[in-house]
């Protein structure tokens, strides 16, 4: 059995349901204010930012922004997704709930490691009962915004065994790729193909997901 490290957002949680209407009503407030120029953000403008945390999104995307104004820009857009959760308005992917019980009675540990804040994945954690299925939860606010890799090495000693990589961005690619690790690209989320190039497997759908595993964990045996 292997240790499976999840990314969350656009691997297992269809985001754009909530950050997409947040983000444009965030783009709209700044806008109204001056701060920014008008533009029409389609979908994949608004999906290229989902999996960066916060702060590092921010500071890319508006660096001329006043730091005040992005905090306050930052705080909007997560309190605006954070009412669309409460509301009923979010949604895992179709198959989520199926493909992770598949692994968790398979004897797989699971592992929540997103680049999300604390009360977000609290938020997440009791809307979609995600303890039912994760074994642990680690967040990048918890290690001070730290990349993802880094993260990986402050806690994989308290595992035993392999680890599989999950996701669908290149911070869970390069989590792989920087701790020689297996990894499963999810060509279902939010990636481009070339972030995803260097996984062992790049899944279409999350159904595929258990049997990309299966082929993983068998190599490593070889």
């Amino acid at each position: 059995m292997a240790n499976l490290i999840f990314d969350y957002d656009g691997t297992i949680h269809d985001s754009m349901k909530t950050y997409a209407p947040a983000f444009r009503g965030t783009m709209k407030w700044l806008e109204d204010c001056g701060y920014i120029p008008h533009k029409d953000y389609s979908d994949s403008d608004i999906s290229f930012w989902l999996g960066f945390n916060s702060t590092d999104m921010w500071t890319q995307f508006q660096p001329d922004l006043p730091q005040e104004i992005r905090e306050k820009a930052r705080v909007m857009l997560g309190e605006d997704m954070a009412q669309r959760i409460e509301n009923g308005h979010g949604a895992l992917f179709d198959g989520a709930t199926e493909m992770l019980s598949t692994l968790k009675n398979q004897g797989h540990t699971l592992i929540f490691l997103s680049n999300c804040r604390i009360h977000y994945m609290k938020r997440h954690r009791r809307v979609f009962g995600l303890d039912r299925f994760f074994d642990r939860f680690f967040c990048c606010e918890e290690y001070d915004f730290i990349p993802k890799y880094e993260i990986f090495r402050s806690f994989s000693s308290q595992f035993d065994g392999q680890f599989i990589v999950i996701g669908d961005r290149f911070h869970d690619i390069e989590t792989a790729v920087r701790n020689d690790l297996r990894a499963i690209g999810c060509g279902y989320g939010y990636g481009s193909h070339d972030e995803l190039s260097d996984a062992d497997i790049i899944v279409g759908s999350i159904s595929e997901i258990p049997d990309a595993v299966s082929v993983l964990s068998e190599r490593s045996l070889v």
